[in-house]
């Protein structure tokens, strides 16, 4: 039974970061600003000199206590570059907004570019003195912040060389992103709605509007959406093309043989256990194909339409509104543990969550931390429905993840994305759980092959998106320039490959590489898969012993001073081959007693 939720504060306060807000932001900034090149000076005036740092564990350890230090309060941007970019996920178009965030973004290299010397010339010790630190009990805080470190050493530049990267990433890749999603960001469009009224929406509701439950509505916003797309297509091409080069010659430079490589190993992740991943969802393609197949017969028709995917099967009579959601996401973290109630609570009372779409905002939903001792903000684009619910239970995932992180030092506040998304969909499917337990068979079938689209969605579309952009790199490395009708013919072909016969791939579909943002930052997706089967592991053993949510909390707790899969076998769980394959039995079990329930309720 919940308490009474505070659930007005639907919008971000971004007070919590400038509790002077009320006073001329550009002051504030500007204050801000001089205090950060202030202390930069000061670590760079005390270390940049010294070479003893690079000899002596107790004075290793003195250096890392003053870098984490600095992180922890100041960091390169400060409180300012987070409150920035949150505001401009509010306002993507807002050109002052962009121009301060620009300053920033000026300030904070030319302070990384100061600073990198430190890391730079710590990676670059030689291997006998590497050990001797590894293996320091002084240094013991910081044992995985220089185990990577020092993987990362044999693909670093001079620290001139990378003072230009550096410098160059910013119109090289972020300004051409910006640009695309602030251009897409201002489409509206005109549909025409249950009642009767033609009402404008947004491009953030056109997307979710073309899973709606009306097929003349969700129609009417795949036509919008593809139209939208088609406007922006060439915009597109150059943009992937510019990111895509951009990338090639970091890539180059550092000696990457693979373009996820350098994925991995930012994520700190084995490259052979994300194959093994790959291969393994790859290798049971066939079960979303089936899944497609039933979908198609429940719905009556031969095919679905590419952008009837995710549409829900069956009347759940469900309008998951604001309340209802944050209520339901509340009692189930309630049932699972206290604590994480009590931050979801947190996060209701301070206004941490942004709830509604608006013009002009992200489209998506995230999670934001950027240091320890500052808030974590959640952004949603709450719309009443089903879906609504999973990312909510998805972000506070992240947000807890990120909350129970805190007691970590500066230099290990933060996850991989392969542990994050496990944190994170581990919630996702207990919030489904919860929504099943009193439901009709009718009701049941309905939320089992909702959970399903989520479940295929995430694992088996995540691997064929990771695909593409494999395809897609060593495509561009050959050839140097791809069309966007080339780009849209490699997309189809991988699309084709997970949905199989019974998705339908309509004109348009091939341009719907255009709005993923996550192809702008590299393999990421690969985590949403893992993640996945991962949480489904810790899931069955909190469903055979609730005390098992004490090793949960134990890796919900874990920042960076384990490697994802250390953390993961310090709880239990051996990542390997055959691994993979119990999360995807459990899906294709799903699968088969949805299969059964349909046909025992004469639906196909």
């Amino acid at each position: 039974m919940s308490t009474k939720l505070n659930l007005n504060n639907t919008s971000w306060n971004l007070k919590l970061l400038f509790d002077n807000l009320d006073q001329p932001i550009d002051k504030l900034l500007e204050e801000e600003r001089e205090e950060l090149q202030t202390e930069a000076k000061k670590f760079v005036q005390k270390w940049e000199n010294k070479t003893d740092y690079l000899k002596n564990p107790s004075i290793l350890k003195e250096a890392l206590n003053d870098y984490e230090n600095w992180r922890r309060n100041w960091g390169s941007s400060g409180r300012q570059g987070f409150y920035l970019a949150l505001s401009l996920a509010l306002d993507q178009n807002n050109s002052e907004l962009k121009a301060k965030e620009s300053k920033i973004n000026e300030i904070s290299v030319d302070i990384e570019n100061q600073i990198q010397f430190f890391t730079h010339r710590l990676s670059r010790v030689d291997s006998a003195k590497q050990q001797e630190f590894l293996s320091s009990v002084e240094l013991k805080e910081y044992r995985h912040f220089l185990e990577i470190l020092f993987n990362s050493s044999k693909h670093l530049l001079s620290e001139a060389e990378e003072k230009i990267l550096n410098l160059k990433h910013f119109t090289s890749h972020t300004k051409w992103v910006q640009m695309l999603e602030g251009f897409l960001s201002k489409e509206e469009r005109k549909i025409v709605m249950e009642d009767g009224t033609s009402q404008i929406q947004n491009f953030s509701q056109i997307i979710n509007l073309t899973s709606h439950k009306n097929k003349s509505i969700r129609d009417q916003a795949a036509a919008a959406f593809n139209d939208i797309l088609a406007k922006y297509v060439e915009v597109a091409e150059n943009e992937i093309n510019a990111v895509l080069y951009n990338k090639k010659v970091n890539d180059t430079l550092r000696k990457f043989h693979r373009p996820d490589q350098s994925r991995h190993l930012t994520d700190d992740v084995d490259t052979d256990m994300v194959d093994q991943l790959v291969e393994s969802v790859a290798n049971r393609f066939e079960v979303a194909r089936k899944f497609y197949e039933l979908k198609a017969k429940l719905f009556g028709v031969s095919k679905l339409a590419y952008h009837e995917r995710n549409v829900e099967y069956g009347d759940l009579d469900m309008n998951f509104d604001w309340s209802k959601a944050a209520t339901l996401v509340y009692d189930t973290f309630m049932s699972l543990d206290q604590t994480f109630a009590d931050i979801f609570e947190m996060f209701l009372n301070q206004g941490l969550i942004d709830v509604f779409p608006k013009k002009g905002k992200d489209s998506g939903a995230f999670c934001a931390s950027v240091r320890s001792n500052l808030p974590i903000y959640v952004m949603l684009n709450h719309t009443g429905r089903l879906n609504d619910v999973r990312t909510l239970a998805h972000e506070m995932g992240h947000a807890i993840n990120f909350e129970m992180m805190r007691h970590e030092n500066e230099l290990n506040y933060d996850c991989s994305l392969f542990l994050a998304e496990s944190c994170s969909t581990f919630m996702e499917d207990f919030v489904l759980q919860k929504i099943i337990q009193d439901a009709s068979e009718e009701q049941k079938l309905a939320i089992m092959m909702e959970k399903l689209n989520n479940d295929i969605s995430t694992i088996f579309r995540q691997i064929a998106f990771y695909r593409f952009e494999t395809d897609l790199h060593l495509t561009f490395k050959d050839t140097g320039y791809l069309s966007h009708e080339q780009i849209g013919t490699i997309f189809t072909k991988h699309m084709i490959d997970y949905m199989g016969d019974f998705v339908s791939q309509d004109e348009g579909s091939q341009n719907w590489w255009i709005y993923v943002g996550h192809f702008r930052n590299f393999f990421y997706v690969y985590s949403y898969a893992g993640g996945l089967l991962v949480s489904k592991y810790l899931q069955s053993q909190v469903k055979k012993d609730k005390s098992f949510i004490d090793q949960v909390k134990q890796y919900y707790s874990t920042g960076l001073s384990k490697s994802p899969k250390q953390t993961l076998e310090d709880i239990g769980v051996k990542v390997d081959k055959s691994f993979w394959n119990k999360g995807l039995d459990e899906v294709e079990q799903l699968l088969n007693e949805a299969t059964f329930l349909a046909k025992k309720l004469g639906k196909i």
